[in-house]
């Protein structure tokens, strides 16, 4: 098979024609460049940001002339949203949009409605109801972090584990378009099934439905993606993956507070986030980030996780604060949110997740899977507690 080259892709788009009618997307320059991995080809198209709905029609057609190319498996077009538009004042003549599908939550018009605001303006945060939910997904946890290395994806796999060992149905996005790190933790390889439409089956193992960009590209690709198309694709991951029903989808988002974070605050009706951060002050002050730009987006804050609180030495039992202790214990009160408990620093944590065999599955009887199952418990009665009558009702549950 040939491989499927830049030049190829912008023929085939010299046929879609432009906003206005009157020439076409490549000529008009509103094509971005074009990013070609694994036979797939991802760009987005330039479109005035008052116009991004209506003009979705031509994303559409874009990506449709794409994915006819010989060779090419499939195509992730994003509208990127300019707020000086383009140059012709000619009145639009709209494409015709194509009909939706009764009981589909994936239609085109709710990508240009939701993942393209306006790079430039102060963005608007939907309203509770304006934001689109998952078809069969109760609620939905974001786990967040200010900085790196705080060991969030290792808390978050374990988290949605502990999670489905309380009694309940769990999922996993994997948000972090950059370093997607959950096949690895989870041990799963391969790509995902396309099913009805442009719906997508997700990966699973341990019980629990994955979904990671990571399963869509090499591991060694880097990706070099602009605000639009991070957007476009965690969203297409959240509404065109077929989730099921689940009690509860588990978001492990990249850390900082960049497009990833907004998108999922302001465009996805989360239940809440929870903050991971490690004992000491740059950590915490780093998590005040998280909190604040949460707190911002009326997003509710489930509470804090004090991740690598403290070692204890596997040959004496002794007990170190590595990185100090408390620290984020004491920032949950002085904050007035919960906190959620302390994961200690051990080997073992890191030797599970290395080998793709969480310690919650790996050691199920194990105290570190005890200190999970307590704060994931935890979290849930905060998903209630915010949720009401929404959030499922969690199962007893009795530590000996």
């Amino acid at each position: 098979m040939t491989d499927v080259t830049k030049d190829q892709v912008l023929d085939k788009l010299r046929g879609v024609r432009g906003p206005d009618m009157d020439g076409n997307i490549v000529d008009m320059g509103l094509v971005s460049d074009v990013f070609i991995s694994d036979s797939k080809v991802y760009f987005s198209i330039t479109v005035p940001a008052e116009r991004a709905r209506e003009l979705d029609p031509l994303r559409a057609a874009a990506e449709r002339v794409v994915k006819d190319i010989p060779g090419v498996k499939g195509a992730m077009v994003a509208l990127t949203a300019d707020k000086k538009g383009t140059s012709s004042s000619a009145p639009v003549q709209r494409p015709a949009a194509a009909p939706s599908r009764a009981g589909h939550s994936h239609d085109h018009s709710s990508h240009a409605g939701h993942s393209h605001a306006p790079a430039a303006a102060a963005p608007r945060t939907p309203t509770a109801s304006a934001k689109a939910g998952i078809p069969g997904v109760g609620a939905i946890i974001a786990v967040a972090s200010g900085k790196g290395g705080v060991g969030k994806s290792t808390t978050s796999v374990n988290l949605a584990l502990a999670l489905k060992a309380n009694g309940l149905r769990v999922g996993i996005l994997d948000a972090d378009i950059y370093g997607p790190s959950m096949p690895r933790l989870l041990k799963i390889s391969g790509r995902p099934q396309q099913i009805e439409g442009r719906m997508i089956r997700p990966m699973e193992n341990y019980g629990i439905k994955v979904m990671s960009m990571g399963f869509l590209v090499d591991e060694e690709v880097a990706m070099i993606w602009r605000g639009p198309m991070i957007q476009s694709a965690l969203l297409q991951m959240l509404r065109e993956v077929a989730w099921g029903d689940l009690d509860v989808l588990v978001v492990d988002m990249p850390p900082g507070t960049g497009d990833a974070q907004l998108t999922m605050a302001q465009q996805v009706p989360l239940a809440g986030a929870v903050i991971v951060s490690t004992p000491q002050d740059l950590a915490l002050i780093d998590a005040r980030k998280g909190l604040a730009m949460f707190r911002k987006v009326e997003v509710p804050v489930l509470g804090i996780i004090e991740n690598m609180s403290y070692f204890i030495a596997p040959d004496t039992g002794a007990r170190y604060d590595i990185f100090g202790h408390g620290g984020a214990r004491k920032e949950a009160e002085r904050i007035g949110v919960p906190f959620l408990g302390e994961v200690p620093l051990t080997i073992g944590i890191r030797e599970t997740s290395d080998a793709g065999t969480p310690v919650v599955v790996s050691e199920p009887d194990s105290e570190m899977t005890r200190v999970y199952r307590e704060i994931a418990a935890r979290v849930w009665e905060q998903v209630a507690a915010h949720q009401g009558d929404k959030a499922r009702t969690m199962p007893n549950i009795v530590f000996e």
